[in-house]
């Protein structure tokens, strides 16, 4: 997993008056906790853009006060109407103590239902998963390449080192789907089989 530096300047008041000045001036109020203090910063908007604006997931080194904390981020806050970024919450990364993350999902191989004329669906783009920040994969490799029409991949199915994935067992990740022509092409397959003269 990828690192990025954030760089941060602490906060000397976290009062509702001194945030709204703070964003009023392009800055971003976060929190790190986690650790054995909490530590109220602002960071550059503009900062956030590697972090927040991609699908990719990474571990962010905040410094602040020339300290620097590992961190990963939990909570991004986006403004109701125009969707700017106004909060950002940071968990401290702890030796020996795990950590929950979205992890993206990603498909390896061509199934053999979307081969067929199926539609192929991913119905969760990202898991929840659970363990030591150095065990967090970057993305969670499902291999689809067996995969027929009508079939999915529940969470229950897939197979992760070191790693707990939290979602419900039974829920479907992703699944091939017939398509308008593959059920054409069956119905006008089994129109055929009727007509056709039965063998003596």
């Amino acid at each position: 997993m990828r690192v990025i530096k954030l760089s941060g300047s602490q906060r000397a008041n976290v009062g509702r008056a001194n945030a709204t000045e703070l964003r009023n001036s392009g800055m971003v109020p976060c929190v790190i906790y986690g650790g054995k203090e909490q530590i109220h910063f602002s960071a550059e908007e503009k900062s956030f853009k590697n972090i927040i604006y991609t699908p990719d997931v990474c571990q962010i080194d905040v410094e602040v006060n020339g300290k620097t904390y590992r961190t990963i981020l939990q909570e991004a806050q986006y403004h109701r109407l125009t969707d700017k970024l106004i909060h950002a919450d940071f968990l401290e990364v702890q030796e020996g103590k795990p950590v929950i993350m979205n992890i993206p999902v990603k498909t390896v191989g061509t199934s053999a239902g979307v081969r067929a004329g199926g539609k192929l669906t991913i119905k969760l783009r990202t898991l929840k998963v659970k363990g030591m920040a150095s065990n967090l994969p970057d993305t969670i490799d499902i291999n689809i390449e067996k995969l027929e029409i009508g079939k999915s991949i529940a969470v229950g199915e897939i197979v992760t080192d070191g790693i707990e994935i939290l979602n419900p067992k039974n829920i479907s990740v992703v699944s091939v789907n017939t398509t308008r022509a593959v059920a054409q092409a069956e119905q006008a397959a089994a129109k055929d089989d009727k007509k056709a003269p039965a063998k003596k």
